[in-house]
C-alpha cells in the first residue's frame, strides 16, 4: 500500500507543480481580463440574484429542474466539504500559513472562471430522459465535433466519475471517520472509523434514491443552517483571540513569499511548495474550473445564462473568503499550527484550545454537515456523467458503488486518499479549461448581451 500512495503522490504533484497551478491560474487570470473584472463589477448584483431568492420551502422544478437557490445551493454544498476543515489544516501543515494567500488568489481569479462554467452550463443545457441537464460534457461537444469532442468529452466523464464520485467522496467519509474517531477515543471509547462510515452510508443511500427532488430539498435546508453554526462558532472563537488577528495576517503575507522567515512549524517549506498547496487544496474547495458545480447551475430555472454565472461567482466567495477563511484563522490564531496534529484533528485542536470538553464535539458535527452535503453533491454531479457514458440504468448501478466507496473510505489512510483526489482532481480539469478557452469568445458574447439588455 505505501508503494501504492508513493506512485500516486508523485502523479499528483507532476500534475500540480507546474500544469495545473498555470492552467488554472490562467483560466482565471484570462477571464477576468475578458469580462472586466466581472466578480469586482458585479459582486453586488450576483448576490441579491443568490440572497434576495433564498428560499427553504422545497420548491420543485419542472422536468428535474431546480430552483435557482437550489442550484446555488447544491453547488455551495459540494464546495463546503472537508476542504473548508481539513484541507484548510493540510494546506497550512505542507504549505505553511503562505499557501492560505495563494488560496486566495486562485480564487480571486476562480471567480470569473466559475462564471464563465455556469453560463455555458445553462447555454447548451439539454433534455434527456425527460429531465433537464448539462454539464462540461455538453459544452465541450459543442466546442469539438466529431470524433475529438466525443473522445474529449468521454474522458472529463470518466475523470469526474472517479475523482468526485468515487475518490472525492472517500475523502469526505474519511474525514467524518476520523473527525469521530478522535472525538470518542478522547473520551476512552473506541469506535472503528468504519462503523461510522456504514452509518453515513446508509443515509446517503436514502437521498440518492430520491432523486434530483429529494437531493434539492435537503440541501436548500441543510446549507444555510450548517454555514451559519459554523460561522457563529468560529466567530466567537477568533473573537477570544481577536489580539493575535494582526499576526496570523502577517503569518500569511510573510508566508506566501518568504516562508522561511517564519521558522517553527514551516522550516523547510518553500514558496513554490505554498503555491502548489494553496492552489490544489483551494481547488479541492471552492472547485472553480473543475467543472464540477456547473451541473448543478444547468438545472437551474434561471432567467437567463448571465445571471446563473453571477450567482455561480457568490458560491466561491462563500467556500474561499468566507466559510475556509475562518478554519484558518481558528488555527493560526489559536496557535494550535504547533500542535503537532494534521487535518481534521488539527482544526479539533484550535476549537478545543478555545472549548475545552466539546470543540472537537463541534468540529466533528460541522465536518459530518460539510461533508455529508459534499458527497451528495458530488454524486449527483458524477451520476450525470455516468448516465452520459453508460445510459440512465447505470445511474442506480453507480450509486451503489458511492455507497461502497463511503464504507471504504472511512476506513484508508488519509494520505492515500487525499493523493488519489487530487490527481483524478487535476486531470478533469484539463478537458474542462480546453472548452472553457474555445468558447471564451461565446461567454463574452453573453455576458455582453445581457448586460446590454439591462442597461437598455
Amino acid at each position: 500500500m505505501e508503494a501504492v500512495s508513493e506512485f500516486v503522490s508523485q502523479a499528483s504533484d507532476f500534475l500540480w507543480n507546474v500544469i495545473l497551478i498555470i492552467l488554472l491560474c490562467g483560466t482565471g487570470i484570462y477571464f477576468t481580463i475578458r469580462l472586466r473584472f466581472i466578480q469586482v463589477r458585479k459582486f453586488g448584483e450576483g448576490c441579491r440574484l443568490v440572497f434576495g431568492h433564498m428560499c427553504m420551502k422545497g420548491e420543485k422544478g419542472e422536468a428535474g429542474e431546480m430552483t435557482p437557490f437550489q442550484s446555488v445551493a447544491t453547488a455551495i454544498a459540494a464546495q463546503v466539504g472537508t476542504g473548508n476543515l481539513t484541507g484548510a489544516a493540510t494546506a497550512l501543515i505542507s504549505g505553511g500559513p503562505g499557501a492560505i494567500f495563494w488560496m486566495w488568489m486562485s480564487a480571486f481569479f476562480g471567480m470569473s472562471t466559475i462564471y464563465a462554467e455556469a453560463t455555458l452550463a445553462q447555454e447548451y443545457k439539454t433534455v434527456e430522459h425527460g429531465e433537464v441537464t448539462g454539464g462540461p460534457v455538453y459544452y465541450i461537444r459543442a466546442a469539438f465535433k466529431g470524433r475529438f469532442g466525443k473522445l474529449l468529452a468521454g474522458c472529463f466523464a470518466v475523470f469526474i466519475v472517479l475523482a468526485l464520485g468515487f475518490m472525492g467522496n472517500m475523502v469526505q467519509s474519511n474525514s467524518i471517520g476520523a473527525a469521530f474517531t478522535e472525538v470518542f477515543t478522547s473520551r476512552g471509547i473506541h469506535v472503528k472509523p468504519i462503523c461510522i462510515g456504514l452509518v453515513l452510508a446508509l443515509v446517503c443511500a436514502f437521498i440518492f434514491l430520491g432523486g434530483v427532488n429529494r437531493l434539492a430539498a435537503v440541501v436548500e435546508k441543510i446549507v444555510p443552517f450548517m454555514a451559519g453554526i459554523y460561522i457563529v462558532g468560529s466567530l466567537i472563537l477568533i473573537g477570544l483571540h481577536i489580539t493575535q488577528l494582526p499576526a496570523a495576517l502577517k503569518m500569511i503575507l510573510v508566508g506566501a513569499f518568504d516562508p522561511q522567515a517564519l521558522g517553527g512549524a514551516v522550516i523547510g517549506i518553500t514558496v513554490r511548495e505554498a503555491i502548489r498547496f494553496g492552489v490544489a487544496r483551494g481547488l479541492f474547495s471552492n472547485e472553480a474550473g473543475m467543472g464540477s458545480t456547473p451541473h448543478a447551475h444547468a438545472r437551474a430555472k434561471a432567467k437567463n445564462p448571465h445571471e446563473q454565472g453571477l450567482a455561480a461567482m457568490i458560491s466561491v466567495f462563500v467556500d474561499t473568503f468566507i466559510i475556509l477563511n475562518l478554519t484558518v484563522f481558528s488555527i493560526l490564531t489559536t496557535g494550535a499550527l504547533e500542535s503537532g496534529k494534521t487535518g481534521t484533528a488539527l482544526t479539533q485542536a484550535a476549537f478545543s484550545a478555545s472549548f475545552p470538553g466539546y470543540g472537537d464535539i463541534f468540529v466533528a458535527v460541522c465536518l459530518l454537515f460539510f461533508a455529508f452535503s459534499t458527497i451528495l453533491g458530488w454524486h449527483f454531479f458524477g451520476q450525470i456523467n455516468m448516465k452520459y457514458l453508460f445510459g440512465e440504468k447505470a445511474g442506480k448501478i453507480y450509486s451503489l458503488l458511492v455507497v461502497a466507496f463511503v464504507v471504504v473510505g472511512s476506513a484508508q489512510k488519509v494520505d492515500l486518499v487525499w493523493s488519489l483526489s487530487d490527481f483524478f482532481n487535476g486531470l478533469m480539469v484539463i478537458p474542462n479549461a480546453i472548452a472553457l478557452w474555445a468558447l471564451s469568445g461565446t461567454v463574452v458574447r453573453i455576458c455582453r448581451k445581457f448586460q446590454d439588455q439591462k442597461a437598455a
